[in-house]
């Protein structure tokens, strides 16, 4: 039994082998230190305080973090991933009703993305059958010509000399 407390409760044992260290989590998750105490910060995770305030971690969080993993492999911003985590709870194991709510949330975020990368392809696929080359007609790299308005000459070029 560990001895935990959190802010809103008074001291509490927990059974051990339901609360995970740190280093625990990280080796079982694939996920750095810093970058759980960041996601701690965030809200995405929570911890709980041993008598020493040491963080220890319920075991179920292993999902939900790995769950954050896949969302930032994706390129998923983490404001989205914990908007579609929001409806599983963090203070018990969550049910299965509970995961199929942030199903349905992950659902519509993929669905925007595949629209998105979608209408970028149109968008590409157009430009190269256009052949054009033309920075004051791209709708892709210069919409509008916006590029004109910041004066003549090369404006897309990505070196040291063109940010003096």
């Amino acid at each position: 039994m560990i001895r935990i407390s959190n802010d809103a409760e008074k001291p509490q044992e927990k059974p051990a082998e339901e609360l995970l260290s740190i280093g625990q989590v990280s080796e079982r998750t694939g996920v750095a230190r810093s970058a759980l105490h960041y996601y701690e910060e965030l809200g995405l995770i929570a911890s709980l305080r041993t008598s020493g305030n040491q963080r220890r971690y319920p075991r179920h969080l292993l999902r939900r973090i790995s769950l954050i993993t896949v969302g930032r492999q994706l390129g998923i911003a983490l404001s989205d991933i914990k908007e579609a985590l929001a409806p599983v709870p963090m203070d018990r194991l969550p049910s299965e009703e509970d995961w199929l709510r942030a199903t349905a949330h992950w659902k519509l975020v993929l669905e925007a993305r595949r629209r998105a990368i979608e209408e970028l392809e149109d968008r590409l696929m157009g430009c190269i059958g256009c052949g054009c080359l033309s920075m004051q007609a791209c709708n892709l790299l210069n919409p509008d010509d916006r590029l004109s308005r910041q004066g003549a000459g090369a404006r897309r070029l990505d070196s040291d000399e063109s940010s003096e």
